[in-house]
C-alpha cells in the first residue's frame, strides 16, 4: 500500500468500530431486553401526566414550511462568516458576489413575506 492509503486506515477502523457498536447494541438489547409486555407497561407515560387522546395528530404544513425557511436563512450565515473573515483578500470581486448573493436572498425573503408564509394563524 502507498503512504496515502495508510492515512485512511484510522477512518476505516473508526467506521468498523461505530457499525460494530450499533449492531452489537441492537443484538444485545434484543436478547437482554424485557420480554413480558402488559397493558400497564405499554402505556404512554409523560412526566406523571396521564395521556389523553391520540399522539398521531397531524401537524400543519405551515409548521414545516417555517422550519424549512428557518434552515434556509440560517444557512446564509454559514456563507457570510467565511466571506467576512476573508473580506480584504477577496477584494471588489468578492464584494460584488456577496451583493448578488444577498440580493437573491432578499428577493426570496420578500417573496415569502408576500406569500404570507411566515404569518401564523
Amino acid at each position: 500500500m502507498q503512504s496515502d492509503q495508510y492515512s485512511y486506515i484510522p477512518i476505516l477502523m473508526q467506521f468498523i468500530l461505530a457499525v460494530g457498536f450499533v449492531v452489537g447494541t441492537i443484538i444485545i438489547s434484543g436478547k437482554l431486553g424485557p420480554k413480558r409486555t402488559s397493558e400497564v407497561k405499554d402505556k404512554n407515560f409523560e412526566c406523571g401526566i396521564e395521556s389523553v387522546g391520540n399522539a398521531r395528530i397531524p401537524f400543519s404544513v405551515k409548521y414545516f414550511l417555517v422550519a424549512i425557511l428557518f434552515v434556509l436563512f440560517d444557512v446564509e450565515v454559514i456563507f457570510l462568516y467565511p466571506w467576512a473573515v476573508n473580506f480584504k483578500d477577496l477584494g471588489i470581486e468578492g464584494m460584488l458576489k456577496m451583493i448578488v448573493f444577498m440580493s437573491l436572498l432578499l428577493v426570496g425573503f420578500f417573496y415569502i413575506i408576500k406569500k404570507k408564509a411566515l404569518d401564523w394563524e
